[in-house]
C-alpha cells in the first residue's frame, strides 16, 4: 500500500515548520496545501474540528493534530531513516520534556508578548524572560552537537524553526540573541548543514515584512 499524506499549513508558522523537517528528514513526498486563516477550507475544517488550526498531517485519509503530536507520528510510522526520538524510554521522555519546554515557553512568548507587543514595562519583561529561557536550553545544550548528543533529533526538529523569528525578535525587542546565547546560534547554524532545514526553514525577510503587516493591522507601533 502506497502511503497518502497531505499537509495542511499557513506559511508563516513555525510549528508548521517542524512537520515539514520532520518529513523530509524521513525522506516522505506529499502534497502541501496552505490555509488562509481567515477563510479555512472545509478540508481543514473536517480535519480538525475541534480547534480548526494547522498544521494537519492527513495519513491515508486519517488526520493527525498538534506538531508534537504529528513529529512523534512520523517518527514512529517511517523507521526507514534514523529515529529522531531515542530508543531508551528514559531519554525519550527527557526529548520529549524539553519540546514540551520549547513548545511552551518559547513559542508563546515570541509572538504575542515581544513581537506583537507595545513598548514598554511588560514588553522588557518579556523579553528578560524570553533570554532566560533560551539560557536554559543552552544549559541544556552544554558543550554537545545537538540537544540528544551527536544525532539531530527530536528536540532539535522542535526548536530549529523559531531560529526563522529571531531576527524579527531581535529587531523589535532590540536584543541580540547571539550576544545572550551563543552557543544556540552555533547550533541552529549546524542545522542549516542539514538539508531538510534548509529546505523548510521561513525565509526571515518574508517574516519580517509579515509582522509588520500584523503589527499595523493591531495599532501596536
Amino acid at each position: 500500500m502506497v502511503d497518502e499524506v497531505v499537509l495542511l499549513g499557513f506559511w508563516p508558522s513555525s510549528v508548521g515548520t517542524r512537520v515539514k523537517i520532520a518529513l523530509a528528514e524521513k525522506g516522505v513526498e506529499y502534497p502541501y496545501r496552505e490555509e488562509n486563516l481567515q477563510d479555512k477550507s472545509p478540508l481543514l475544517l473536517e480535519m480538525n474540528p475541534i480547534h480548526k488550526k494547522v498544521p494537519v498531517l492527513i495519513h491515508n485519509g486519517k488526520p493527525i493534530l498538534e506538531s508534537l503530536i504529528i513529529v512523534q507520528y512520523i517518527d514512529e510510522i517511517w523507521k526507514n531513516k534514523a529515529p529522531l526520538l531515542p530508543s531508551d524510554p528514559f531519554q525519550r521522555a527527557q526529548a520529549r520534556f524539553w519540546a514540551d519546554y520549547d513548545d511552551k515557553k518559547i513559542n508563546h512568548i515570541i509572538l504575542k508578548r515581544i513581537i506583537l507587543s507595545s513598548k514598554g514595562e511588560e514588553q522588557e519583561k518579556a523579553k528578560k524572560e524570553f533570554i532566560e529561557d533560551l539560557k536554559v536550553l543552552e544549559r541544556k545544550l552544554g558543550d554537545k552537537s545537538y540537544f540528544e548528543g551527536d544525532n539531530f533529533g527530536f528536540v532539535v526538529v522542535i526548536f530549529v524553526p523559531f531560529y526563522t523569528w529571531f531576527d524579527v525578535v531581535e529587531t523589535f525587542g532590540n536584543l541580540s540573541i547571539e550576544a545572550e546565547c551563543p552557543k544556540l546560534i552555533e547550533l541552529v547554524e549546524r542545522c542549516m548543514q542539514n538539508e531538510s532545514v534548509a529546505k523548510s526553514i521561513l525565509d526571515s525577510p518574508k517574516i519580517y515584512d509579515y509582522i509588520l503587516q500584523m503589527r499595523k493591522e493591531l495599532g501596536v507601533d
